[in-house]
């Protein structure tokens, strides 16, 4: 889950299998997080156990198992002994990874209740094994599976509370995977207390960061439920748990970034539903974005891009950018060093990350939509040149960049000009040659805003030979480009046009 912090292993393991374990884990982490990155879905996690040599990173790597064979290992684990059992329920965990197993499991007889009864006994080895064995169910592609292991949960939801973060860790990611079964999964585990829960638990474990992790992503699954605006956010405002997570943004540097980037996700899916966020920015959710993403943008500037990095400067642009759409952001700061960090991300991540040079744009976009202040500011820190650079970028990421320029073009004829003089003649006359019939509009809105405002831009459009652009749209582009074309010609150009002819 992106730590930094070193986990202790077994001296058996060999240094070169330490690294291949922690090579397929860090895919496997990085797979999971690009399905809620790009798409926002609900991706269920898989705690690995690292104490065990043949732990595998890949589920469905156990044989499946006939029922008399099931049948067999619960049987066994009833007849045992306090470390027989646990021994028995670990090797019953490991036969879960099959899914095939998993559904032959939840038809035996006494399965389920044999788990619960385990995990609700006295002997503290057996909860963990017992509870890593719902994990693994938590973990299973059939929604029937999920569904079998509502029986235990009014037992995860108890633990918690437990004293030992190992099994509450566990009981959190197994909840989490459950709330992306079904609705009525997530009904149930509603009906049996979870968010309070959640609640009590991150405030009384706000310095075990692996807890704090483990509930974010819970509470995450649960915030992107289809029912999520009508039954869940209210609940989870009322549980006071928003303080927790804003305060959560800051990365740990010893442990890492991941209870950050569990909790800005949580924050991301709330600001998103739109309900409350006056409510969101009184309690501080835009001062700590803007202040996590401005000392990230340093770290950045100095050629640091630490690994897991780029997954937190994600959601906190996504929580940004929205407040500043939602109108709830009349009392933005005009902080130089968030342009600066939002110009940064954009090139430092234009090649590894286009997605996200274009999500740094788009929210300089919607900080430049509304603000004078931060049109000026773009212009006096001379970052306007870096932006003309982009043009030449697709992936919507020229696009961006064309928006911001029009938004400093239409605060008037003094920012046109300074816009021309930092070159952004040159970079339209590059963008009008686009096959992009958007990109060609956006760069024909831009420079009209530019040549309305000064006979100087006219003259310096002309010198750079860029009438034979307009006429050639005119002519051969799509009826939005051509009739913009021939208007911007019309009023600006027609004495050129005549003369040339």
């Amino acid at each position: 889950m992106w730590r930094r912090k070193t986990i202790r292993h077994k001296a058996s393991r060999s240094a070169n299998d330490l690294e291949e374990f922690k090579r397929k884990k860090r895919e496997f982490e990085k797979v999971l997080r690009q399905a809620r990155r790009d798409r926002q879905l609900t991706s269920k996690r898989l705690l690995q156990n690292v104490d065990e040599d043949e732990d595998s990173m890949e589920t469905g790597s156990a044989p499946h198992l006939s029922p008399e064979q099931v049948r067999e290992m619960i049987c066994g684990v009833q007849r045992g002994g306090g470390e027989e059992k646990a021994s028995r329920l670990a090797s019953l965990r490991k036969a879960l990874r099959n899914p095939d197993t998993q559904l032959t499991f939840i038809k035996s007889e006494n399965s389920m209740h044999m788990l619960v009864g385990q995990l609700s006994g006295h002997n503290a080895q057996c909860q963990l094994e017992a509870a890593r064995c719902l994990h693994e169910l938590s973990h299973s592609p059939h929604p029937s599976v999920g569904q079998a292991c509502l029986s235990a949960g009014p037992y995860l939801l108890t633990y918690l509370s437990s004293q030992s973060p190992k099994l509450m860790e566990i009981c959190l990611y197994t909840l989490g995977n459950l709330c992306a079964d079904r609705t009525l999964v997530r009904e149930k585990l509603l009906a049996q207390g979870i968010i309070s829960a959640l609640a009590r638990c991150i405030q009384n474990q706000r310095y075990s960061l692996a807890v704090v992790e483990a509930v974010g992503f819970a509470l995450s699954q649960l915030l992107q439920a289809k029912e999520a605006t009508e039954k869940i956010i209210p609940a989870v405002e009322d549980s006071g748990v928003m303080l927790d997570l804003i305060s959560a943004l800051t990365p740990d540097h010893e442990f890492g970034f991941g209870p950050a980037i569990e909790c800005a996700w949580c924050l991301h899916y709330l600001v998103s539903s739109n309900l409350h966020n006056s409510v969101l920015v009184t309690q501080g959710v835009l001062s700590q974005c803007v202040a996590v993403l401005i000392t990230l943008g340093g770290t950045v500037a100095k050629g640091n891009l630490e690994d897991g990095m780029e997954l937190l400067i994600w959601p906190l642009l996504r929580c940004l950018g929205n407040l500043l759409v939602s109108g709830e952001c009349d009392v933005m700061p005009e902080d130089t060093r968030l342009l600066a960090a939002l110009c940064v991300f954009s090139q430092a991540y234009l090649q590894s990350h286009a997605g996200l040079s274009r999500e740094s744009l788009w929210v300089l976009n919607n900080l430049t939509a509304s603000s004078s202040g931060f049109c000026s500011d773009l212009l006096l820190l001379n970052l306007v040149p870096m932006l003309i650079d982009l043009l030449s970028f697709s992936k919507g990421i020229n696009l961006m960049v064309l928006r911001v320029l029009g938004n400093i073009a239409h605060h008037g004829p003094e920012y046109c000009v300074r816009l021309t003089q930092a070159g952004v003649l040159n970079g339209l006359c590059a963008t009008l040659k686009m096959a992009e019939p958007e990109v060609v509009t956006l760069s024909l809105d831009v420079l009209y805003m530019l040549v309305s405002s000064s006979p100087q831009v006219i003259e310096e459009f002309t010198r750079l030979n860029g009438v034979p652009l307009l006429e050639a749209i005119q002519y051969n582009s799509e009826a939005e480009q051509r009739v913009r074309a021939a208007y911007i010609l019309d009023n600006h150009f027609s004495s050129f046009c005549e003369v040339s002819s």
